[in-house]
């Protein structure tokens, strides 16, 4: 029942405005703030660790304001859900394109960040191309099997489970439509390198560079950033790299981590700091997380 309730709410929401929708966000986020105290903390932590120059204060205020662009994203995911394919289109303006149709004849993986806007950019993608998106499953089946509905929506979607094996993956990447990664959170010490993240050793799963070695395929970065004001979201590509994969592994690991750095830096208040981006420490350091509540 309140899972029905649930996505009622949802669907009266995108009926609304996209200011309205923003507006509303900024206050769901407040609440969120002082409410999810163990996230608060999270998300504090890492802003210690990645800004040292920054006073507390500071800190504080980019922990603030990236609750309030949480909060706007969450309630704009209605209109992801709801929305026609030309409100999208409106919603999610495009910059770099070029980029994009130099190499979308042949196998790209699309490599990206955990920014708010991060589903606002595969949804745009997928309304021109299709995509193939990698997806973490939710315990609730429910809930799961409702996630998957409304990601297939326009029917553009191949969503491949985490938990699936690489050969999967590789076969659903086709030439013409994108592979959309995003390699930097914490997935645990198997698999993981330790790489730099704004100065701090990171653990981080080199995928970008062995499936691109493995499938032939072209690395193009992006990002998706929310404007300010409920005007929409702006889907930035950026040239493919050249010379990628290098052939060193940790090499092409730090310069895909110093990309994500220079995004992050552009809009900081819509990285997703709440994520315990250090939980896996080299051998013999010890946690930099005292909660125990928040897992990931």
């Amino acid at each position: 029942m309140m899972l029905h309730i649930g996505v009622f709410l949802l669907w009266l929401l995108h009926f609304l405005p996209s200011p309205a929708l923003a507006r509303l966000g900024a206050v769901l986020g407040e609440l969120a703030f002082w409410v999810a105290r163990d996230r608060r903390e999270v998300a504090l932590v890492n802003l210690r660790l990645c800004f040292p120059h920054l006073d507390e204060a500071g800190r504080r205020a980019i922990a603030h304001a990236h609750f309030h662009a949480f909060g706007r994203a969450l309630l704009e995911e209605s209109l992801l859900w709801w929305s026609s394919k030309a409100r999208l289109r409106r919603l999610i303006r495009i910059e770099g394109q070029e980029h994009w149709e130099a190499v979308r004849s042949g196998k790209v993986i699309i490599m990206t960040m955990h920014m708010v806007g991060l589903n606002m950019g595969a949804f745009r993608i997928g309304l021109d191309s299709g995509i193939v998106a990698l997806y973490t499953k939710v315990k609730d089946r429910r809930v799961d099997a409702l996630l998957q509905r409304y990601r297939r929506r326009f029917g553009t979607a191949t969503l491949v489970s985490r938990q699936e094996s690489l050969r999967t993956v590789l076969r659903a990447l086709k030439p013409g439509v994108p592979l959309y990664v995003l390699p930097d959170q914490d997935f645990g010490p198997r698999d993981s390198i330790f790489v730099p993240f704004f100065g701090v050793p990171a653990a981080t799963i080199p995928s970008v560079s062995r499936l691109a070695g493995i499938a032939g395929a072209v690395v193009l970065p992006c990002c998706t950033v929310q404007r300010p004001g409920g005007r929409g979201y702006v889907l930035r590509f950026f040239p493919a790299w050249q010379d990628f994969p290098s052939g060193d592994i940790e090499r092409d690991t730090r310069r895909m981590n110093a990309f994500i750095e220079e995004c992050v830096l552009e809009t900081p208040a819509q990285y997703f700091w709440t994520h315990k981006r250090f939980k896996t420490r080299p051998p013999g350091e010890p946690s930099f997380y005292r909660s125990r509540r928040a897992r990931d």
